[in-house]
């Protein structure tokens, strides 16, 4: 199966300068708990902007560079070059834009949180339609001053699965 992860504000805005333009650490609780022990799939500039492999989990960075190498990390060069992974486990895909428009079309499951507030960004979630996703579970996050903004957790079902 292949899962999205991937928290987005008003206007479906994911990054800012290759950087998150928020924090919202029970976001990342929540990341962490979705894709701990399961194998996450990034673009460079994802990993680049974390700046190292995510523990305890198998990293997988997508790039046409065929030169890139990082350790601690699979890299891959094309979509094809990685299908037995996706095919044989769970794998989730954390971004950035580019990586979701190529994994859109074989996606099966969309975790999104979803943060109810404006905010300047340069990087996008693609659209995507209620007639192929069903909402199939929203949670309201905790607000406080650590996550001060009102935020979501959703999970999207592709339709017809």
């Amino acid at each position: 199966m292949i899962s999205f992860v991937v928290a987005m504000s008003k206007h479906r805005v994911i990054g800012f300068h290759n950087r998150l333009p928020w924090h919202l650490p029970e976001d990342l609780k929540y990341f962490k708990q979705l894709t701990t022990g399961h194998t996450v799939i990034m673009g460079r500039k994802t990993y680049e902007s974390i700046g190292k492999p995510l523990p305890n989990r198998k990293n997988v960075i997508l790039t046409r560079d065929k030169a890139y190498r990082q350790a601690g990390c699979t890299v891959l060069h094309a979509l094809a070059d990685g299908r037995t992974l996706w095919e044989e486990q769970d794998v989730f895909v954390i971004g950035g834009a580019e990586i979701f428009q190529l994994f859109f079309p074989i996606a099966d499951q969309l975790y999104i949180t979803y943060i109810d507030h404006d905010f300047a960004g340069d990087t996008f979630f693609p659209a995507f339609s209620t007639e192929e996703w069903q909402l199939t579970e929203s949670a309201k996050g905790i607000k406080n001053e650590k996550n001060p903004y009102d935020y979501y957790f959703q999970t999207y079902a592709r339709k017809g699965m």
